[in-house]
């Protein structure tokens, strides 16, 4: 761990405090993916035992977009469970925290809002 990374690392208790949100989060996050997968398996399940011609269906539009919107959800979930994963990680490594882009400690209130986060607000919003 560089210098930087000392000074700017999370004392014990906001280490703490993040390692529970980001498990909250995760939780709540695996029960999302797993909630859109039965709705994904649903909808594919449902379209399965209709006419497949969305053409002269007036449901067959509505269905694959729900199915499209559904899968998006659930690749989004899944993006989202990934990036939590690696939270856990930089935990470990001790540059939780850390800004990827200027190495620079992020705000706890903006990891208390988006435990994932790998930047600080300055940099997320391009203005460094």
């Amino acid at each position: 761990m560089t210098e930087d990374h000392r000074d700017a690392a999370l004392s014990p208790s906001e280490q703490a405090t993040m390692r529970e949100l980001l498990d909250a989060d995760r939780q709540m996050t695996t029960a999302r993916v797993a909630m859109l997968g039965r709705d994904r398996d649903e909808i594919v399940e449902s379209s399965a035992l209709t006419a497949s011609d969305d053409e002269h269906d007036p449901e067959g539009t509505s269905t694959a977009f729900e199915r499209a919107h559904v899968q998006a959800l659930l690749e989004q979930a899944l993006t989202h469970l990934a990036d939590l994963d690696l939270a856990f990680e930089r935990l470990r490594e001790g540059s939780y925290g850390i800004c990827e882009k200027c190495a620079q400690r992020i705000d706890i209130e903006r990891l208390m809002v988006l435990p994932a986060t790998k930047t600080c607000l300055i940099c997320a919003s391009g203005r460094r």
